[in-house]
């Protein structure tokens, strides 16, 4: 912690090295003011107050002496002796170097720091003044006393108004509302009232706050947007209004060491738009506490039982925090310092008792006990300071590093081993790193007042003298200009001074700020000796170069002393313009990139290594003219090799264009091929989508033909089996009749014959319409297997168009080709397939009707057989009845013989389905001789076993005929899941 005296100086600077608060205390400086007369004394402050900016602040002792401590410049002056204490300051007025003081004799004056004069001194209060507050505009104040409040015109500094109260009810504080119009009074009996500043309106009045944690208020603060106040008095609690729903909505509980409340202040935020958070609370043991009132929480605290603070004050822009200690002195604190640590806090000190809702509660429903459970710092004494011994090593060591270190976390010497590797900076990093070396402070405050007061007399007619033909760059050169002149007034008067800012102009031109403060910072740290033989070129620094040109280039030096050639003529226009006129923007910048890393002395040893350079033309001017003349053609040809590099640059730029634009074309020839590709692409999909459903449909075509195919099989196995069942119930039918037949003839002889030969004629009409019906099944059949077989044809010739359209299309796709011909390929294959399957059926089919067409030639030739059998029988009825003359005996085995016949018959029916088409020769032997008849009147045994024969291999035949549909079935079945998987690895 650095500490200045002020002792009798009227200014001086603040501290002497650059402050490194630390994050304990967070001080920057303790300022005190000792007298140095006979009999030496402390001189107590007593109130302190910052300006509008927030860098400047004034104090004032209790002798009346006031200082402004300029905290950005590190200066401070005494800018007034009122010879009595001072009750209260205010700096915030329109006028910025102007203040108000409240003295002891109940007047307030109004003095200017610039001119150190009375503006004015304004009179009306009986009592102490203990309170100014200035309007947000500036133009009105009001001053508090015990008895009375007034407002004051500070235009005219003419009291505007006067509240007058009753004795009986004090006044604590009148004061405005940051940042609107309303007047906030606050009483002795706890009543606050708001009201218009311009009619004096009552606004409204806050309630009474609850019983149970009422107390008398003495000390008040509103935040930045004057949304809400926070009061305290005699007591650890503290109470937050919100002055728009006009209630009080929480309670503070401190810790139970705070009895009292001396003092309350927010403390800003750049970044909370006006609603302050963090509150500053001085209790009665001189700690100021700083807590954040939505969560309570202690953040950090300034001040100690030993050093107790007496009053404080906090900058507009939450910076500094000025604190008035008890022992009479000035603690300067930062803010940034006493934060760092934010993010690790202790133990809550504060709590909130309770949020109030919108309706009104009690305060027995508000009361929660807080408990302490923050680490106590270590408070200092003076009993106990650390003696220290200072080692010159190491302290040259931290010297050297912390000389090194730069803000934004660079080093000098880093930054320095970079520049001689790569004998510059990055270009994208350039203004960062010089802003860094530079160390520009950025005070955008200090730069708008230098702006605010407009352009200096001295560059009003800049245009005339330096025609410029960017608008823009003239603009900002003329600002820039009038600024410095404003910040100095020796600037008004350098005419090299335009060409020193022009280059920082044109290249800083997009941030004026930035601009001004490299410029200046460029005056202070290596022109500061420029202006010691001011209005004349600085000779003292024109010895140093010509002195290093003796020591590095005595005959240079030599030759130009021999031609009457000084240091003015080939050293000082090159510092004058900074090298500007000699140099490329390249070249310029790279060399700047050197000058700010180094000792402000390497500027002096360019411009000597500029002239040896340059000392072969040099070396051969023999004349002064001539060196003159080498001084214009060196800008020429300097001018000339700018416009050659600018034209080198437009061709390099023109040819980068037409590679540009080459580069452009070949991208969307490029997407031309891509977008062919995908259009391409598109087609092929679509072809076999096309292909995918051209497919699907002779699937469900094939499928088609298959279930009829199917269905046809179904329908000829039924049939078969009606056939069979038919035939069955045929023979059962047949055997009934037979055994009607029997009982007929025993009944009636006659009868018996007619009705056989009635019965065998039914029976062969039977057979035959049933052979009738056979044939027309086996033509209907024929006719839908021809129907078929048309349709298969009918089916290929399609398939054959199919082909051929999709040879077509392959013709016009090369790159379906292959896959086309491979699909069209598996087709043949399939009609080839299901062109076997159709010859295979087809001969099954013959193959069935050559077995039927054998049938039925048995049938025929056994039902001739049967009618010659028949006429046998009919010639031995004949013969038996010519022989009725035989015995009865006789007659009887002949009709048994013949019942017996007819019983053998009807057991074996199967001899009416054989052919009838036998050779005659047969047909004769098989009729019975007359001779016979009593022997054997049955069927001849090899005919019958014939019959049998041929009706069992009908039976085999209709068994083959079963077994191969169902063969075929299962072949078609086969060939359509085969169709199916290469439909299915097509598609894939």
């Amino acid at each position: 912690m650095q500490s200045t005296d002020l002792g009798n100086k009227e200014s001086g600077k603040i501290w002497h090295r650059k402050p490194s608060p630390a994050t304990r205390d967070g001080i920057i400086v303790n300022i005190i003011h000792n007298t140095s007369d006979y009999h030496p004394k402390v001189l107590r402050f007593l109130n302190v107050a910052f300006d509008g900016t927030g860098d400047c602040l004034i104090a004032g002792d209790h002798q009346g002496n006031i200082y402004v401590f300029d905290l950005y410049g590190n200066r401070f002056n005494l800018v007034q002796r009122t010879a009595q204490a001072c009750t209260a300051l205010a700096f915030n007025l329109r006028r910025k170097s102007e203040f108000l003081v409240a003295l002891a004799d109940y007047s307030i004056k109004c003095f200017d720091t610039v001119t150190k004069e009375l503006v004015s001194w304004m009179r009306g209060h009986e009592s102490s003044v203990f309170s100014i507050s200035v309007h947000a505009s500036g133009k009105y104040a009001i001053t508090t006393s015990s008895d009375t409040a007034q407002l004051w015109d500070l235009d005219t500094f003419q009291r505007k108004r006067k509240l007058n109260i009753r004795q009986s009810v004090g006044i604590q504080k009148v004061f405005f509302l940051p940042l609107s119009n309303t007047i906030l009074s606050c009483f002795k009996d706890n009543s606050i009232f708001a009201w218009e500043c311009d009619t004096l309106f009552c606004k409204y009045q806050l309630p009474a706050p609850p019983e149970s944690s009422s107390i008398l208020y003495k000390v008040f603060a509103v935040t930045r947007d004057g949304r809400i106040l926070a009061a305290g008095g005699k007591s650890n609690h503290l109470h937050l209004w919100c002055l728009e729903a006009r209630q009080l909505f929480r309670i503070i509980q401190m810790p139970t060491k705070v009895r009292a409340i001396r003092h309350l202040e927010f403390l800003p935020d750049s970044f909370d738009a006006g609603s302050n958070q963090v509150l500053g609370v001085l209790s009665q043991d001189g700690i100021m506490r700083f807590i954040n009132i939505q969560t309570c929480k202690l953040l950090f605290e300034i001040g100690s039982l030993n050093e107790g603070i007496s009053s404080s004050a906090i900058s507009p822009h939450g910076r500094y925090i000025a604190s008035i200690m008890e022992d009479g002195s000035l603690n300067i604190y930062s803010v940034q310092a006493l934060t760092q640590e934010i993010n690790k806090p202790p133990p809550p000190l504060v709590k909130v008792i309770e949020d109030l809702p919108k309706n009104k509660l009690s305060s027995s429903d508000l009361k929660r006990k807080v408990t302490s459970g923050r680490v106590q710092q270590p408070a200092k004494s003076r009993e106990s300071k650390i003696q220290t011994r200072i080692l010159k090593q190491d302290l040259t060591g931290d010297f050297e590093s912390k000389k090194n270190e730069l803000p934004d976390g660079l080093n000098k010497k880093r930054l320095q081993i970079l520049l001689k590797g790569y004998g510059e900076y990055p270009t994208k990093y350039r203004m960062f790193i010089w802003r860094s070396l530079l160390q520009l402070p950025e005070n955008h405050t200090a730069f708008s007042t230098l702006i605010d007061k407009g352009t200096h007399v001295a560059f009003l007619n800049l245009q005339k003298k330096y025609p410029i033909k960017s608008r823009k760059l003239l603009r900002v050169l003329q600002r820039t200009l009038s600024a410095l002149a404003h910040w100095s007034v020796i600037f008004s008067d350098t005419p090299y001074l335009p060409l020193l800012a022009f280059p920082f102009v044109k290249l800083f031109q997009n941030n004026q700020l930035i601009c001004f403060e490299v410029i200046a910072t460029l005056i202070i740290n290596w022109c500061q000796h420029w202006f010691e033989y001011f209005p004349n070129p600085p000779i003292n620094i024109l010895s140093m170069i010509e002195n290093v040109l003796a020591f590095h280039d005595t005959e240079l030096l030599q030759h130009f002393i021999d031609h009457d050639i000084t240091s003015q003529l080939y050293a000082w226009p090159l510092l004058e313009t900074v090298f500007s006129e000699v140099l490329t923007r390249e070249e310029w910048l790279k060399l700047f990139d050197n000058i700010f890393s180094n000792h402000p002395s390497f500027l002096l040893m360019t411009v000597v290594a500029y002239n040896m350079c340059s000392r072969v033309p040099l070396l051969n001017c023999n004349l002064k003219d001539d060196f003159e003349t080498v001084e214009d053609m060196q800008a020429k040809v300097d001018q000339q090799r700018v416009e050659d590099e600018a034209w080198y640059q437009k061709q390099e730029l023109l040819r980068k264009a037409e590679e540009t634009r080459r580069e452009m074309l070949l991208q969307e020839e490029e997407k031309m091929i891509q977008q062919r590709q995908r259009l391409a692409a598109v087609k092929r999909e679509l072809k076999v989508k096309e292909m995918h459903l051209q497919d699907a449909a002779r699937r469900r075509f094939l499928k088609l033909q298959q279930d009829q195919q199917e269905m046809e099989l179904r329908r000829l196995d039924d049939e078969i089996g009606r056939k069979v069942y038919m035939r069955d119930r045929e023979i059962a039918a047949t055997a009934r009749e037979l055994e009607m037949r029997q009982l007929e003839l025993e009944s009636q002889k006659r009868l018996y014959e007619k009705n056989l030969t009635e019965n065998q004629e039914a029976v062969a009409k039977e057979m035959r319409a049933d052979a009738d019906a056979y044939r027309q099944k086996v033509d209907l059949e024929e006719h839908m297997f021809h129907k078929l077989i048309e349709a298969g044809e009918t089916q290929s010739q399609k398939t054959q168009k199919v082909i051929k359209e999709n040879l077509a299309k392959a013709e016009q796709a090369c790159l379906n080709t292959d896959w086309q011909i491979q699909s069209l390929h598996k087709q043949k294959c399939d009609d080839l397939q299901r062109n076997k399957c159709y010859q295979e059926v087809a001969k099954l089919l013959r193959e069935n009707r050559r077995k039927e067409i054998e049938i039925i030639n048995a049938m025929v030739e056994e039902e001739a057989k049967k009618w010659k059998e028949a006429e046998g029988k009919e010639f031995c009825l004949r013969s038996a009845k010519k022989a009725s003359a035989l015995s009865d005996a006789s007659r009887k085995w002949f009709l048994k013989q013949e019942i017996n016949a007819a019983v053998e018959h009807a057991e074996n029916p199967c001899h009416k389905e054989e052919p009838r088409f036998q050779n005659e020769q047969e047909d004769s032997s098989c009729l019975p001789r007359t001779s016979q008849l009593n022997d054997s009147s049955e069927m001849d045994p090899s005919t019958q076993i014939s019959l049998n024969r041929r009706a069992v291999e009908w039976d085999t035949t209709g068994q083959n005929l079963i077994k191969k549909v169902r063969n075929l079935r299962q072949r078609l079945a086969a060939q359509a899941r085969h169709r199916c998987q290469t439909a299915h690895l097509l598609a894939a």
